[in-house]
């Protein structure tokens, strides 16, 4: 079975100015240097497709849906978040990494591929039901972790989010779901700073000091992580894969290597074949050095493809 690799030409098109930091050049980056590695002709590569509204309607108000879409801008650029802004290229964007979860799990679950990465911006991770930040407008992740569960009756999910940000979004959509295990790690503090405090027991934080190395990581997954998800049995996992953990990384004040990712994601792996039939949907979230993100991105992808 192959690893499935989405994304789509419209996620270059959205653009929140020259200076800032989730921009075009870091899917690009990450598109060229996979396209010079021998693992790319294994790769099953497929265009994103688009996500419909009762897709996106599954995680977020009706109300807000229609508010993205008022203010999409025809020229120029407009703020639909004190963080996150909008171009002519965004919504389409949007549209196209929520339906590349959405291909995903068609995919997996129709046995195209065993697990896949989704290689889209923006990303989605802060956004919540009825509110964009963090650079996020629609929560990409939920929105295929809810299809997944409504079409194929999957209970049973594991979510790990190890961006340098804490994934707010995710806490707020799946925070009364016990069927859902969340297991994050982040810098703290650090933005969001909203709510690393949550307490449900099916979900679990490791906020992390700044110029906290790898080795903190590697020690929470196997002295609890690895023990939750074998308690939890999750029959599918999704990953939300922030490389702003990385020490290059601008927006970051962690250390970890690319060597700390290409290890964590073969820890979950290797627990998603004991336990999920290998079914795996990773989501690229932060990551905002170029260089680093492409190296970090393709020891990524390296694992999930079990090299």
């Amino acid at each position: 079975m192959k690893t499935g690799f989405i994304y789509h030409p419209a996620c270059l098109t959205h653009d929140m100015g020259p200076e800032h930091p989730e921009s075009p050049a870091r899917l690009s980056a990450i598109i060229e240097q996979l396209e010079r590695n021998p693992l790319w002709q294994e790769l099953d590569i497929y265009t994103a497709h688009r996500a419909e509204d009762r897709h996106l309607l599954a995680v977020h108000h009706p109300r807000y849906l229609e508010q993205i879409k008022l203010l999409a801008p025809k020229h120029g650029m407009i703020h639909a978040g004190p963080d996150t802004a909008m171009s002519p290229g965004s919504i389409e964007a949007a549209y196209r990494a929520a339906g590349s979860g959405v291909q995903a799990v068609d995919g997996i679950m129709n046995h195209f591929y065993q697990n896949a990465f989704c290689a889209t911006r923006p990303p989605g991770h802060h956004a919540e039901p009825a509110t964009t930040m963090g650079f996020c407008f629609f929560h990409n992740l939920g929105v295929a972790a809810r299809y997944l569960r409504q079409t194929y009756h999957i209970k049973r999910i594991c979510v790990i989010d190890f961006d340098v940000h804490q994934g707010n979004g995710t806490v707020e959509i799946f925070r009364d779901d016990p069927d859902v295990l969340f297991l994050s790690s982040f810098q703290h503090p650090f933005y969001p700073n909203s709510h690393w405090q949550a307490q449900h027991p099916h979900m679990r934080f490791a906020p992390l000091e700044a110029d906290t190395d790898g080795t903190e990581i590697r020690r929470i997954w196997q002295d609890d992580w690895r023990h939750a998800i074998r308690e939890h049995q999750p029959e599918f996992f999704f990953i939300s894969a922030g490389f702003d953990a990385h020490t290059d990384d601008p927006l970051g004040e962690l250390n970890w290597t690319t060597e700390d990712f290409r290890w964590l994601t073969e820890s979950i792996k290797a627990e998603a074949d004991k336990l999920a039939q290998g079914r795996i949907i990773s989501f690229l979230e932060g990551g905002y050095d170029v260089h680093a993100l492409a190296d970090c991105v393709e020891a990524h992808i390296a694992a999930l493809m079990g090299r």
